[in-house]
Formats: structure tokens, sequence, C-alpha cells
């Protein structure tokens, strides 16, 4: 009979090099203290590292940096696994997935429908901030990344150049979707949104 350590492990192994994992993911193979002390003997081995409370990876390793940690995608995957919830990226890092932002900021704030929190992964910080329900209805589709973007980046600092980056970067999909979500958008983030999607011309002023 497999013990609860080498179930986890071939669990983790199945997932590979940089996954991200909780205590959630193995509460089948056992009861919680047995799965909280499995985890914690595989991190005294080195074979699993802790990035947070109840937070782990199985580490890549590079052979100049040495351990490297996991993306902000599998920690994010993570995160919405074991607390349950909805995440939307916001501010700086919203505008930065949308390519209107060469920056990765160091502070990664997402909106959600859970409770607020910090988790601290290295030398990155990352949010929760609670939000409204009106503020949650586009999280997960373009639209809500779109809004989020814009509201962070300001009315006055949004030109000609991000409505066209915007309509480079975005599929006819997703421009179809910014026209269904204008309604949960401010006003002058909708017009943003019904330029880009109808590929008006970027010197065509917002209405």
């Amino acid at each position: 009979m497999q013990s609860i350590d080498s179930k986890i492990l071939s669990r983790i192994y199945g997932r590979g090099k940089g996954c991200v994992v909780t205590q959630g993911d193995f509460l089948d193979l056992g009861s919680r203290q047995a799965v909280d002390l499995a985890l914690h003997r595989l991190v005294k081995k080195g074979t699993l590292r802790r990035l947070a409370r109840g937070l782990y990876d199985y580490p890549r390793q590079d052979p100049d940096l040495g351990l490297l940690f996991p993306t902000l995608d599998a920690i994010v995957k993570a995160l919405k696994g074991r607390d349950n919830i909805v995440l939307q990226p916001s501010g700086g890092y919203a505008a930065n997935l949308l390519g209107l932002s060469d920056q990765v900021p160091m502070k990664i704030v997402f909106l959600t429908d859970g409770p607020a929190r910090k988790v601290q992964i290295g030398k990155t910080t990352i949010l929760l901030k609670h939000t409204t329900p009106r503020s949650m209805a586009t999280a997960g589709r373009v639209s809500g990344l779109v809004i989020q973007a814009l509201r962070h980046l300001g009315q006055r600092h949004v030109t000609d150049e991000t409505v066209s980056v915007l309509q480079k970067r975005l599929s006819a999909d997703d421009k179809k979707q910014l026209l269904r979500d204008v309604r949960y958008a401010p006003a002058w983030i909708a017009a943003i949104m019904r330029r880009v999607a109808r590929q008006e011309d970027a010197s065509h002023p917002a209405v």
C-alpha cells in the first residue's frame, strides 16, 4: 500500500516542475492533518518549497540562477482553487497583460469576491482586494481586463496609441465581448471599448 507521501509525490510529479499546490489538492488522499504532515516532510526533504502559508511549489531549477519562483499564473490558479474565489487582474498588472505597460509591478493587485488578503512570494506581493459584485461582473473575461487596465491608466492618459494597441492585440471575438460588456464600464471607458471593438480609426474622437 502506497504511503500518503508517495501518493502526493506521484500527483506532483504528474503536474511537473513549477506547479503550485495547496493542502486542498490532496484531501482525497487522507485527512487534513495527514496531508499537512506529509507536505511538511516533503518540504523538510527539499522536494517541495513552502511559498506562503498553505502554498507550496515543486520548484524548477536553473543551472545558473538556482531555484526559480513559479509563474504568477501557477500561483493564482492555486489560490483560486484553494479558496474557491474569482480573481480579476487589476491596476498595473492588468495594463501589463494587455501590452499597455512594459513594467510588471512588484505589487500585483487582483479584485476578488473573496476576503481581502496579502500573499508574499519572494519579492512579489500579491494583493487581493474585495470589491463589489458589479466590479466582478466581467471577471475572467477580456472586457474585465480592459476595464481595469483603462481605469488604472486614467482618462487623461488614454491616447490614440492605447486604442491602437488594444485593436491590434484583441481578437474579433474579444471585441465582440467588449461590446456585450460596455454596460459594466464607466461612460468614458465604455466609449473607448466601443472604439476598440468597432475598429474605429485611432484619430476618431471617443463618443
